[in-house]
């Protein structure tokens, strides 16, 4: 028969991209003969970041594009209402929450939302993602949380489910610290890594159709996220990586860095593309080209065979001329790097990210001179950093001269290494939840304030593709004055005229060129999603 499992995953409006960690749990669960639904908030009214009738999600893509023509809107629901009705109606026998950080406390509302259900009927409620892996204590600490999963979450979930059909106690399941009823706290240890060939195919019935959209390059995509490998072996410390390396290591005496095999790629994009009708491949890794050649090529060979337009992501310095030729060949049609910061001994330094920016500025050339779109992702407000030296960042940018370029907030998140050191320096403690929802920085630097980020980020595109004989100009336009705010308005509709295609222009991925963005910063933006939201957790 199996259990009934209830996924909640909080989201705002804005953020398209299915979580693939739920799709892949939700098809473990039923090929062992389990049940499985979502609560899915992200077309939903929360006043949690985005504004509720969805115009600043509109306002965040570069080119214009019709989201009601596939389906894509604010639901006319309430939301406390619907999960009330679908609890009702499904009467799960395990909550599980899937969540960021950022988006944790929304989760809570949901769950406390529940909260009498919960209790009537002894539902246990476990939590998953990076944020339950690295602050277990902080989750369990909400009266309603059961458990916390901390690492993969493929083989916990079963064993749980499992446990709870027969009537057992979980309280020894692998991977899960479980809140006794005396408040106690049971850590159990880890188990060895999953075999990621063994994956079965994301479960996409769990969504509504039009979760599979999302917009790029002014067109509407299905698009569905791809793995090709499972961590990173780089050790950027903004990121979750080295310490979920550094876990495993530990724990299992094992890498965590781990890459699927060919052969299962294909077979899931060829599902995909003929059973889901899927139109722009999202390749969901930290760096893409962590392959080597002979890899590379493999890849190149299989992918001619599926023919579609494809998106990724990588680090400049594993880019060469030949690679994204092969590429280029096989569908891809745009790319992100990761640059991060400008000064090289302060990215070096704070960072743990170690080439210079003449290599950089070269490596980016290469997508330029072959024509394939990119954008260069961003970020301020790093500890120690400066005004100044955030200008090294936009001086880069400057001199790549890329498609888009991104800014935005440094947010310390839990089980990164710059988090240690932001506890350590005051800046934040363990307790702190961080989140890109805030519309400010939440650490205060007195040589770096909040304001000046918040400044920075709003004319880093300004600073971009404008003269530097404008530059006095944009500072006054940092301001969030009143004449600060009329001066960035005037520079927006300049900046609009001369580097914004017209509405009428061709947004078709494999021909649009944009030379510049205005940059409204999202408040949870695609590369944190990366860092935080990895399918090998639940």
């Amino acid at each position: 028969m199996g259990i009934k499992v209830l996924f909640i995953y909080p989201n705002t409006y804005g953020m398209y991209m299915i979580p693939p960690a739920v799709a892949l749990l939700s098809a473990i669960l039923k090929k062992h003969g389990h049940k499985s639904e979502i609560f899915d908030l992200t077309f939903y009214a929360t006043d949690y970041g985005m504004d509720s009738d969805g115009s600043q999600a509109e306002k965040l893509n570069v080119q214009p594009f019709d989201m009601a023509s596939r389906g894509i809107r604010i639901k006319n629901s309430d939301w406390k209402v619907d999960i009330a009705r679908q609890v009702k109606r499904f009467q799960p026998d395990l909550i599980a929450i899937s969540s960021t950080e950022d988006m944790w406390e929304l989760g809570l509302k949901v769950v406390e939302e529940i909260k009498e259900v919960k209790i009537k009927n002894n539902i246990p409620v476990i939590a998953g993602g990076v944020f339950a892996t690295f602050a277990p204590d902080l989750c369990l600490k909400n009266q309603y949380v059961d458990m916390a999963c901390v690492g993969e979450g493929e083989k916990a979930i079963v064993d749980l489910c499992n446990k709870i059909e027969k009537g057992e106690d979980y309280s020894s399941v692998t991977n899960l610290w479980v809140k006794n009823k005396d408040g106690r706290i049971t850590k159990n240890k880890i188990s060895k890594l999953v075999d990621v060939d063994s994956s079965p195919i994301l479960d996409l019935s769990l969504f509504e159709e039009n979760r599979l959209y999302r917009p790029m390059a002014g067109k509407i995509w299905k698009t569905i996220p791809v793995e090709t490998h499972r961590g990173c072996p780089f050790t950027c410390k903004f990121c979750n990586s080295p310490d979920q390396s550094r876990l495993y290591k530990e724990e299992t005496n094992s890498s965590f860095f781990r890459k699927k095999s060919m052969n299962k790629i294909y077979d899931e994009l060829k599902y995909f593309k003929e059973e889901i009708g899927l139109e722009l491949v999202f390749f969901w890794a930290d760096t893409f080209l962590a392959w080597n050649k002979k890899e590379l090529d493999e890849f190149c060979e299989m992918y001619k065979e599926i023919n579609l337009p494809f998106w990724m992501q990588t680090r400049p310095e594993t880019v060469t001329e030949e690679k994204l030729k092969k590429l280029q060949k096989v569908g891809l049609n745009r790319m992100a790097f990761g640059l991060e910061h400008g000064n090289e001994k302060f990215r070096e330094r704070m960072l743990d990210r170690r080439w210079k920016n003449k290599d950089i500025i070269e490596a980016m050339q290469v997508p330029k001179k072959l024509g394939i779109p990119f954008s260069v992702n961003n970020i301020t407000g790093f500890p120690e950093e400066t005004r100044d030296l955030a200008f090294d960042t936009i001086e880069i940018n400057k001199e790549v001269d890329a498609d888009n370029n991104h800014i935005y907030s440094f947010v310390p998140f839990h089980g990164t290494p710059l988090r240690k050191l932001t506890d350590q320096m005051g800046l934040t403690t363990h307790d702190t939840i961080t989140k890109c929802v805030t519309d400010k920085p939440q650490m205060y630097m007195p040589q770096y304030t909040p304001d000046q980020i918040e400044g920075i980020k709003r004319t880093f595109a300004l600073y971009i593709k404008f003269p530097k004989s404008r530059w006095k100009d944009i500072e006054k336009a940092e301001k969030f004055t009143k004449e600060g705010n009329r001066i960035f308005e005037e520079l927006q509709i300049e900046f609009a005229d001369k580097y914004m295609p017209p509405p009428e222009a061709n947004a078709d991925l494999h021909t649009s060129k944009l030379k510049g963005q205005i940059n409204i910063p999202l408040k949870r933006d695609l590369q944190n999603d990366f860092k935080q939201n990895s399918q090998d957790e639940m």
